[in-house]
């Protein structure tokens, strides 16, 4: 750890940078931890690596060791000086400052498979925590020509993405994510190995895109937004949760659809499975 510690406390020291708490900066400084994202994003010279929010850049040096060509998305002006300037030896480097939520991922990938003998894209991240779920919801949402997202999170919220839909840590996402991904836990990441230290643990997932979605859905749209409904009010059983959906005529309708399918009507959202909620939605 002394290394990229000390490493950093220089580069924070140079460019007089204090972490900004606004934008989620905790910068790692844990060399394990760097090591095993890097290897379990298995990176080879054919792949195009999207870095969200490189901060120093503490992982894109490994990142640009191994991959074809790095395109770093960094929001923060202060980080583009440090990364062109770490990384001005490098060819394979991208660094674009822009808003990661605003960016047509779609149109970048494609360019820059179109014009070189990259094969497959992956996207790394030491996410912010304040935006991680946005980010995600984009990167699957958008059936973008990725392979992998393997990215560090907040532990809770990583136990949502990698739960089974229907178990005690279900929330929405979770439906969306095994969806269209298999998820892994790869590594708990105690507070210690940042500076600042944040109050939560942290931990690395790999979500390994679907070829294509685990379950048939005609109507996604509604699919997604009856599962969001079912969690808006968790407390609430699943047929009043979908009461103020607009989605059905009515209550009975629900009850209907509940009896038809042999789901207890007293059930919660929470303990539907994805093939439930498939069901659900066929029937209306």
């Amino acid at each position: 750890m002394d290394n990229v510690y000390n490493e950093t406390k220089f580069l924070m020291k140079k460019y007089g940078i204090i972490a900004n708490k606004k934008l989620g900066q905790n910068f790692l400084i844990d060399e394990n931890v760097l090591d095993t994202i890097v290897n379990s994003s298995e990176i080879s010279s054919e792949d195009l690596v999207i870095e969200i929010g490189p901060g120093l850049g503490t992982l894109t040096q490994k990142l640009l060791e191994e991959a074809g060509k790095v395109i770093c998305v960094e929001l923060d002006d202060r980080m583009i000086t440090v990364l062109q300037d770490r990384f001005f030896m490098y060819n394979n480097l991208e660094i674009i400052n822009e808003d990661i939520l605003k960016i047509d991922l779609g149109k970048l990938i494609k360019e820059n498979k179109k014009n070189s003998d990259l094969k497959k894209v992956k996207i790394v991240a030491n996410l912010p925590y304040y935006i991680t779920t946005p980010i995600i919801m984009k990167l699957l949402e958008e059936k973008l020509d990725i392979e992998s997202i393997t990215v560090m999170i907040q532990k809770e919220v990583a136990d949502r993405l990698t739960a089974i839909p229907g178990n005690k840590n279900s929330g929405a996402i979770t439906y969306t994510v095994y969806y269209y991904s298999q998820a892994e836990e790869i590594l708990t990441v105690p507070n210690t190995s940042f500076i600042p230290e944040p109050e939560v643990e942290s931990e690395v997932i790999k979500l390994n895109i679907r070829k294509k979605p685990v379950i048939e859905i005609k109507d996604e749209e509604k699919f997604f937004k009856i599962i969001k409904y079912a969690f808006m009010q968790r407390r609430k059983t699943l047929v009043n949760s979908l009461s103020n959906s607009n989605l059905f005529e009515s209550k009975q309708q629900i009850e209907n659809i509940l009896k038809e399918l042999g789901i207890d009507k007293r059930i919660r959202g929470e303990a539907l499975t994805i093939e439930q909620f498939a069901k659900i939605t066929k029937l209306i």
